[in-house]
């Protein structure tokens, strides 16, 4: 039957919608019929318990330009509505913590994507360390020391903020770097977390494979290509998508973190996978699913439709 979806996303008027994986979602959720609202997460609020924004209608074309239409805004009680799909991009911050607490409050009556408190306790580059066996060496610090000892052992390294998100303020660090001394200077004075430092995999210039698990399962991959002078293989950093296959490898790790996924309540997830190494498990704002399609894979946005259908009727039934 028709749901009504609120999504709390970026303001839609931005969006750049030829890889954007929330506006696939929502051309999907209209062709079946659902009944869409916008809102952007600076109008959540708490108002004597209740989860209230304003929200707009909502209609969506795939036209560049002319990709959106808002109605009148209006305030919306979000314990109402079906489904709220939770879309912002990161930074992962304080705000977006917040948001995670208020939607806690009407999951799963009103069911959130993905699950308001998984995405709160699951931070893409801390939720992978429970996967040791399955990722290159990575140490979690800020401590100048620890940071000597890992390069001395593992040799060129990258180093990049816990909490940063599309590729932002990645750097590789050689064994002997003159420029790390003043690198540290710069993350120390400019981060008040720690950050991750990972053994560099040469095999990134083959491409870094974004990995979309739906409801646990693999159902598609793209692999992306850095540019000649980057090691950062980001869309939105100048990566290329190339059409890609998953290997025997990438499958078994599916199969480790896909119950973990489900169990959590991450219907959406994307992992990204170097050289048969996890390295991060992506589970806020996962993108991919329009460069999958365009290259010929399969429609993700139906197979994730498919997934909140099915767990909003589980719900029901509950």
């Amino acid at each position: 039957m028709p749901l009504t979806v609120a999504v709390q996303m970026d303001p839609i008027a931005r969006i750049r919608i030829a890889g954007d994986s929330t506006f696939a979602l929502l051309l999907e959720a209209q062709a079946r019929g659902h009944r869409l609202l916008h809102y952007t997460p600076d109008r959540l609020r708490l108002n004597c318990g209740r989860v209230e924004t304003m929200a707009e209608p909502l209609a969506v074309r795939d036209i560049e330009v002319d990709h959106a239409t808002l109605g009148e805004p209006r305030l919306v009680d979000l314990a109402t509505v079906d489904v709220v799909l939770l879309r912002q991009d990161p930074p992962f911050d304080l705000a977006y913590v917040t948001t995670t607490h208020l939607l806690e409050r009407i999951h799963p009556a009103t069911l959130v994507v993905n699950d308001p408190r998984s995405v709160r306790d699951a931070p893409e580059k801390l939720f992978v360390m429970d996967f040791p066996e399955l990722m290159p060496p990575t140490l979690i610090a800020r401590d100048r020391e620890a940071i000597e000892a890992f390069r001395a052992e593992h040799g060129e390294v990258v180093m990049k903020p816990l909490y940063g998100h599309g590729g932002a303020a990645v750097f590789k660090v050689s064994r002997q770097d003159p420029n790390f001394g003043s690198l540290f200077d710069l993350f120390t004075a400019t981060l008040r977390e720690p950050w991750v430092i990972q053994k560099f995999l040469p095999a990134v210039a083959q491409g870094d494979k974004r990995i979309i698990l739906v409801d646990g399962e693999a159902r598609g991959a793209v692999n992306r290509v850095p540019a000649g002078d980057d090691i950062r293989s980001n869309m939105v950093r100048g990566g290329a998508a190339r059409e890609t296959d998953l290997t025997e490898r990438e499958r078994a790790i599916c199969a480790r973190i896909g119950p973990e996924l489900k169990r959590r309540g991450l219907v959406f997830v994307g992992i990204d996978v170097i050289d048969g190494y996890l390295t991060e498990i992506n589970v806020t704002s996962p993108t991919g699913i329009r460069a999958i399609k365009r290259l010929g894979g399969p429609d993700l946005a139906a197979a994730i439709w498919d997934a909140i259908e099915a767990r909003y009727a589980a719900n029901r039934k509950s």
